[in-house]
């Protein structure tokens, strides 16, 4: 087996996809004689936030009540973050954005072959320096500092294009039955759900590699 495809659903204020992003990136320079597709996929965990979005204390308040225990939630992923290389500030973290406009940015990404680049400076846009990644003007900042096309992106973030799109591939999640993300999936043959540890990775990647492997011998030259 040369290579292999791993799909990523995802959400963009998700601290776990983002911890999930660092230990995929660690299980792949496990196999390093593998070459590998990376594609990242939309899931909105609540697509009921306004479009301009909301303040995330009162959100978070309102939707999981006792500040004690969050703060308890945030000190292990800060912990958690540290050893991934990411510097989670949730204190500079002042609103909650709807993630529609940050999911069709992308899927533009992929393709001109950014996507990885846009992925990585949205997720420390927001988790790093509390930046809103609703608010096109910073959108438009992540997509031309990956090398995205500047008016391309402006164009395009004024418009509707594939809104339409991302919401269906969001409800297709749903429909595999995702409830939680980051969920990935090996060449559309194993899905495996949460922020696993890299050897958790590397041992789906090489059952997968055998099975490849396996039918190619049995189907001989």
């Amino acid at each position: 087996m040369q290579g292999m495809h791993i799909d990523i659903v995802s959400d963009t204020i998700c601290p776990w996809c983002f911890i999930g992003k660092r230990r995929l990136e660690a299980a792949i320079e496990f196999k390093p004689e593998l070459e590998f597709t990376v594609r990242w996929r939309p899931y909105r965990l609540d697509p009921t936030v306004p479009r301009h979005g909301v303040d995330r204390k009162a959100y978070l308040r309102a939707k999981f009540g006792d500040e004690a225990n969050r703060g308890e939630t945030e000190r292990s992923l800060r912990l958690l973050g540290e050893k991934a290389g990411i510097a989670f500030a949730f204190e500079k973290i002042s609103r909650l954005p709807n993630t529609l406009d940050s999911h069709r940015l992308i899927r533009w990404a992929a393709a001109v072959d950014l996507q990885d680049g846009v992925v990585e400076a949205l997720f420390s846009a927001y988790f790093e320096d509390g930046r809103d990644i609703g608010d096109p003007a910073v959108l438009e900042l992540v997509g031309v500092g990956a090398g995205m096309d500047t008016d391309l992106v402006r164009d395009l973030l004024a418009s509707n294009a594939d809104v339409e799109e991302i919401e269906r591939e969001d409800a297709f999640a749903h429909q595999l039955g995702i409830t939680g993300v980051p969920t990935f999936i090996f060449d559309n043959k194993y899905m495996i759900s949460g922020a696993q540890e890299a050897e958790a990775l590397v041992e789906v990647i090489e059952k997968v590699e055998d099975e490849a492997d396996l039918e190619n011998e049995q189907q001989g030259p």
